[in-house]
């Protein structure tokens, strides 16, 4: 079976996929955006100073087996390894598998001045700048995924919305481009002089609706750009909301830096009557003298009507906000509470607005983090808790009467979340919905090499790269742990925990984005064990056909008919999870810790005659007895009868596959508040702290590495990240906090404050792994370890032994949807150009955060 296929060919058969469905999209209303509808337009920040009209590309054909995590990048791998690498054209890149050159080929704008051409697909475009001095400019780039300019990585616009800004350091001469060709076989570039070094961009806002009903504090967030050479500090914004001020600080702001900043405004007047507000924002420096003015407009509703909440995320502390369909019942307390997820390139905003309000509930809408986000995975699943979190404190629910369900994207994100956290929900209904991202993604590949060779060959496949794909893909141990990090995604290991609830299965009959024979699949699948499920297909319906494609009144019968029992009143449950620090709980028992780490853990209880736990892979168990019955006195755990106390919390420990009474672990071991997995670290109000102690060039990496991920964040999370030197890094001042550190033991100061008693230790041209060592340049590492002044923060850690090392961890796919990392990754310079096949080490600690007890694999 293919199991692994190579991420530029998936997105060549995606991209042949999109084309054909495309255009029903664009016309389904207003829940299928198509892509790319929000591009900015106005340009208030500058003057344009050049456009780039002429340029060369290089189309890469590449078939072999790929990774998302560690994917192979040979172009981006010459320009970063040689400095001084130019590009003629007509000038041979390579050969690719095929026997074919690969050539950099003149390409020349449109009348849009866009590079707009089918060929770009799966391209790189090389551009140039020539200038006679060193100055600061900005980029205005869209529709590439990724960009080098000199040789440092920055995050693309590959959603071609417009929203990315770069400020750029011209230097004097040749000034290299490199831009890796996103979603669309489009690309616009063009700099700009700004009106001055520091100042408001429109770009991205997020606003919130203004209540007519109340008076109070509400966030917004706008991005600074700073475009200067020098750090920009103790900032403030004014706000005035007709003539109700309030004043925020804004967070530091580091050089050649954009960042998007939470503000405060307040509203003191009736707003009755108006449909805008006008906000006027001042940004002054610490003398007071204003340096930028910005007005701009955000909605004004009845909190009785569809409106947009913000809050403050604890993740990093940006604003995000959700919409709300209210119920038109306004004096019923603990009412209901549909949590509805939106599909890709779907606002939150007009998922909610799908929904015609009802009269039994509240109905709330987050965001993903973007349109496109993280397909309710990774940030995308913390953003859902929180909005969750939000909603219940102010419409405080009925806690037995919460429900799931979601469209296309959001139809996996009810699979998804509904596996994931099965005791929050009364009921699911997943609408056009698929269980896997993966095996979404991998499905459309597996069909098109079903087609006859004749129609493969127009599409632009050869015989031979036919053959590679159908052939086997047997991966390496390294490949497995890697892969195994991605087990809590895996919907469909824990289709158990859909026993948990009723089952509403809601697909178009002749849906051909999430193919109906998905739909069909989880039916049969489902059919096999459950017992309260309802599976229906709109005769005719393609994958969108009008609100009723999620505002379907059979899924709020079901709804209205199912409410989550009482504990106390639970007689079974089966529980699955892939992850203790993903999710843990169903009820009243917790799996604390794993035997081996990321493989599915799972318990199943009873209470007939007697209280009976079986449990899988689990070493450590928790459970409230306070919702069983007070005469229980003993339970039995895989066959071990033990006393347990009633009213309390009891531990029970599996020691050599023999369960004993046990306290609760220390804090400062792995569990649900803690649980590792590399990704894990980019939470709990992150700190980017970059290292200042190596070379010029290692302290310029760095410094642009810390920036690039705080811009990825940003792009694809809507993010606010703080970023800092080392030397200014003081772990009092960030209690609690996670920390993700850029550099290695030589060269950034702050390693030894974090990470002294470390088991893995990264300097200058060595790295130790417990006892084993390594040495030389080539060493590029990313690993996660607990703050040991801290409960539950997290130090994440991007590390390398040296210029290669550090050039071949500039990939951030760690905060790219999909993608998987155990606690411990361990590559060299060959992974840019070989792929994932050749990381070194890949593995995750023990729950005592040690090397030795934990379960690691070595190429």
């Amino acid at each position: 079976m293919f199991k692994h296929a190579s991420l530029s060919s998936k997105l060549a058969v995606l991209f042949l996929f999109f084309l054909i469905t495309a255009s029903a999209q664009h016309k389904t209303g207003n829940i299928v955006e198509y892509f790319g509808k929000e591009k900015a337009g106005d340009l208030t920040e500058g003057d344009v100073v050049y456009v780039f009209k002429k340029g060369l590309a290089l189309k890469i054909r590449n078939f072999t087996f790929n990774s998302s995590s560690f994917p192979k990048d040979p172009v981006f791998n010459r320009f970063l390894m040689n400095n001084n690498y130019t590009v003629k054209k007509d000038e041979v890149f390579d050969i690719d598998a095929s026997g074919n050159e690969m050539v950099w080929k003149e390409i020349n704008v449109d009348h849009n001045n866009s590079f707009n051409n089918p060929d770009l697909r799966t391209s790189y475009v090389y551009l140039t700048y020539k200038s006679g001095s060193n100055k600061r400019l900005l980029l205005e780039a869209s529709g590439h995924s990724l960009l080098l300019i000199n040789g440092l990585p920055h995050e693309g616009d590959h959603y071609d919305f417009g929203y990315n800004l770069v400020p750029v350091n011209i230097k004097k001469g040749l000034n290299v481009f490199v831009l890796k060709v996103g979603r669309f076989p489009r690309i616009r570039a063009r700099l700009l002089k700004p009106h001055q070094d520091i100042l408001f961009t429109p770009r991205d806002l997020t606003l919130p609706d203004l209540l007519n009903e109340e008076q109070k504090d509400y966030y917004g967030a706008i991005k600074i750009i700073n475009n200067s050479d020098q750090w920009m500090k103790n900032y403030i914004i004014e706000s005035d909301v007709y003539g109700s001020k309030s004043v925020s600080n804004v967070p530091a702001i580091a050089p050649m830096s954009v960042r998007k900043v939470p503000f405060l405004m307040h509203t003191a007047t009736d707003l009755k009557g108006k449909k805008e507000a006008e906000i006027h924002l001042a940004l002054k420096n610490r003398s007071g003298s204003t340096i930028a003015k910005q007005i701009i407009k955000t909605g004004v509703r009845s909190k009785y009507k569809h409106h947009k909440n913000t809050f403050i995320s604890n993740i990093d502390g940006s604003v995000q906000y959700y919409s709300v369909a209210p119920s038109t019942d306004h004096s019923t307390k603990n009412q209901a509470l549909f949590f509805s997820v939106h599909g890709a390139s779907v606002e939150a905003v007009n998922q909610a607005n799908a929904y015609k309000q009802k009269d039994w509930g509240n109905l709330v809408a987050p965001t993903n983090r973007r349109p496109f986000g993280f397909a309710w995975e990774d940030w995308g699943r913390l953003d859902a808790l929180e909005v969750l979190n939000d909603a219940k404190r102010i419409y405080k629910p009925d806690e037995n009467r919460i429900y799931l369900t979601g469209h296309s994207m959001g139809g996996h994100g009810t699979w998804y979340l509904g596996a994931t956290y099965p005791d929050k929900f009364a009921s699911i209904a997943p609408c056009a919905g698929y269980p896997d991202l993966i095996l979404y993604r991998d499905s459309f590949l597996k069909e098109t090499l079903k087609l006859p060779m004749d129609q493969l060959k127009k599409m632009g496949f050869t015989e031979k790269d036919v053959e590679r794909l159908k052939t086997e893909y047997i991966p390496n141990p390294v490949e497995r742990m890697i892969k195994r990090a991605g087990t809590p995604s895996r919907t469909l290991e824990l289709i158990r925990n859909y026993l948990h609830y009723g089952v509403y299965i809601f697909h178009g009959e002749k849906d051909n984005v999430v193919p109906t024979e998905i739909a069909r699949d989880m039916r049969k699948r489902l059919g096999t064990f459950h017992n309260d499920f309802t599976y229906y297909e709109y005769p005719g319906g393609q994958h969108w056909f009008g609100n009723h494609s999620v505002d379907w009144p059979p899924i709020f019968e079901m709804f209205s008919e199912r409410s989550k029992k009482d504990p106390k009143e639970i007689k079974k449950i089966e529980f699955y999870t892939g992850s203790p620090g993903v999710s843990a709980t169903s009820n009243f028992i917790t799996i604390v810790q794993q035997l081996k780490p990321f493989e599915v853990s799972s318990f199943k209880f009873s209470r007939e005659d007697s209280v009976k736990i079986t449990t899988k892979n689990v070493a450590l168990l928790k459970i409230d007895a306070k919702d069983l019955n007070d005469t229980i006195k003993k339970i039995s755990i895989d066959g071990t009868a033990l006393n347990i106390k009633t009213k309390e919390i009891n531990y029970f420990k599996n020691i050599s596959g023999k369960w004993n009474k046990a306290s609760a672990p220390a804090l400062q071991e792995k569990g649900p508040h803690r649980n590792g997995g590399f990704k894990d670290a980019f939470r709990n109000k992150m700190v980017f702290v970059y290292a200042t102690k190596g070379s010029a060039e290692e302290n310029k990496w760095y410094f642009n590495r810390a920036r690039f991920d705080a811009e990825t964040f940003r792009y694809r999370a809507n993010g606010s990240v703080e970023v800092i030197k080392d030397v200014n890094f003081n772990p009092a001042k960030y209690p609690d906090r996670n920390i993700i550190l850029y550099g290695n033991r030589s060269n950034n100061n702050a390693w030894n404050k974090l990470l002294g008693e470390s088991p893995i230790q990264v300097s200058d041209n060595e790295v130790r792994i417990g006892n084993k060592k390594l040495s030389g340049t080539q060493w590029g590492m990313y690993f996660i370890y607990p703050r040991k002044d801290s409960d539950f923060a997290s130090i994440g850690v991007v590390t390398a032994t040296g210029e290669k090392g550090m050039k071949a961890a500039y990939m951030n796919h760690y905060l790219v949807n999909g993608t998987t990392f155990p606690d411990v990754t361990l590559f060299d310079d060959s992974v840019l150009k070989e792929g994932e096949r050749n990381v070194k080490c890949a593995g995750f600690f023990g729950n005592d955060w040690s090397i030795d007890k934990g379960d690691f694999e070595w190429n």
